[in-house]
């Protein structure tokens, strides 16, 4: 049974002009639901709080007078995979209940408008992932978001939607529009229908020429469609039902933490399924590529890129444990592949002097990962230490093992992130990791960089850094 909250228990009020008896009604923990009983009938309708995007007053003509958004199951889910899990709807609420209207009325910072500070409206652009995750994206567009920004927007035709067609179309959007318009001192507000991937190409699209003096940071609200989700899942999107349309309304924009990774001159981005390859951008005369969620070597690199292909994409984040067991248990009975070269670390200082590299006392290893999030998919807590944006990298590594025993230390990162205190686990804050190969196999040469596969040449290095000045920020309700 639950139990109503305070202030006021019940009020009569309208919904769409219709009367009702409204209810407030908490149930365990701090999970409550608005329920309304229909004055003229038996019917009684319900809304619970992981369903709930905004309480938006509508004019102060009417003060006692609010629209009430949220999301409903969508029907079409049962026999469409690709449909959007749940819909848009609203009502308009005559005397809700204070303390739902207090819960979610956006807060005055709030960038659900997307406005500028003037009042004049910015460049907005919502960009479809069409690949991304289970292909979620396109219907998610038509009866989510587009339905919610002509109800909430003034200026619903003021945006720009761009669906993708290419593993390169965010970039080149990037590039081609963002970026000169960042440079032109505009300020622009972007909704991104995808996973990490997206974020990586925008980022590193906004880093591929000098920015100018006027330069000004886009927004970025992300609606997590892709596979894993690791930054929304991390940053706490991802905690209600709503697909990202509860942050977008609620939330304030936040510094969005990047690290840099250089690459040896032959190393190259692998695309299309790995059957191409790419030229990553050079800084300073080094290949480089950009992140916000993850640099790994070894297992986690090698499972993503195995799974990167149509065919596994269907089964979405299940299609990393479906690689993960022929890498653990080779259909051949061999162990797991003992990932050769040598790891260095360089470690924040104490006072501020300048530290040295430091080399892992050992040539083998079966996992070597940094990050600055703590989840790289929902209730896998790789870096139980992280905290939402803080900007720090972590490193998470050990070495070549059995099959059963990395298994083990994969469970203990779903419990919580348990492996952080496994003796056979290193995990600790680092400013940079190094790593020099020793692998004749280009397999085990393998860099995932925020879902993006780049293999390194025989011989070859690579280098993840923190400390990277913000080109973005980050649309977060928290």
């Amino acid at each position: 049974m639950g139990t109503e909250l305070s202030s006021p228990l019940k009020t009569e009020g309208k919904v769409d002009g219709r009367p009702v008896t409204f209810s407030l009604v908490r149930h365990e923990g701090s999970q409550y639901e608005l329920v309304w009983e229909e004055n003229e009938s038996d019917t009684k309708e319900r809304i619970t709080r992981d369903d709930m995007i905004a309480v938006l007053p509508i004019h102060a003509s009417v003060p006692d007078d609010y629209t009430v958004l949220y999301v409903a199951p969508n029907p079409a889910i049962k026999d469409n995979p690709v449909a959007s899990p749940v819909i848009f709807k609203h009502f308009v609420g005559t005397n809700l209940p204070g303390d739902l209207v207090h819960a979610y009325e956006p807060p005055g910072n709030a960038c659900w408008q997307l406005r500028q500070d003037d009042g004049s409206i910015p460049n907005l652009h919502i960009i479809v992932s069409s690949g991304s995750g289970t292909g979620q994206g396109q219907n998610v567009w038509e009866v989510l978001l587009k339905p919610m920004l002509q109800h909430v927007c003034p200026m619903a035709d003021k945006y720009a939607v761009h669906f993708t067609d290419s593993e390169s179309s965010v970039t080149d959007l990037t590039k081609s529009v963002l970026l000169p318009a960042a440079n032109q001192g505009k300020a622009q507000s972007i909704i991104l229908l995808s996973g990490d991937g997206g974020i990586v190409d925008i980022v590193n699209g906004l880093l591929s020429d000098k920015h100018m003096r006027q330069y000004i940071k886009p927004n970025i609200a992300i609606l997590p469609l892709g596979t894993g989700n690791a930054l929304a899942h991390s940053v706490g999107i991802t905690a209600d039902n709503t697909l990202g349309v509860k942050n977008l309304l609620q939330g304030r924009t936040r510094e969005l933490p990047i690290f840099r990774v250089s690459f040896s001159s032959g190393a190259r981005l692998l695309v299309n399924e790995a059957r191409e390859v790419q030229q990553l951008a050079l800084v300073n005369g080094a290949p480089t590529s950009y992140g916000a969620v993850v640099c790994s070597w070894g297992f986690h690199a090698g499972l993503v890129a195995d799974s990167d292909t149509h065919e596994y994409r269907k089964h979405g984040a299940e299609r990393f444990k479906m690689a993960a067991k022929e890498a653990l248990y080779p259909s051949d009975g061999s162990r797991p592949h003992p990932y050769c070269g040598k790891v260095s670390v360089l470690r924040p200082s104490n006072d501020g002097a300048k530290q040295d590299w430091q080399v892992l006392n050992r040539s083998t290893h079966a996992y070597v990962l940094v990050t600055p999030v703590s989840k790289l998919e929902k209730g896998f807590t790789i870096s139980p230490a992280s905290r939402p944006l803080d900007g720090k990298l972590r490193l998470v590594q050990f070495s070549a093992l059995s099959g059963d025993e990395c298994m083990d230390i994969m469970t203990k990162a779903y419990d919580g992130g348990k492996h952080a205190d496994d003796p056979r686990v290193g995990y600790e804050e680092i400013e940079g990791l190094r790593i020099e190969f020793d692998e004749e196999d280009a397999r085990w040469r393998r860099i995932c960089v925020d879902g993006k596969i780049v293999r390194v040449e025989e011989g070859g290095w690579v280098e993840a850094r923190a400390g990277v000045k913000e080109v973005a920020d980050l649309i977060l309700a928290q």
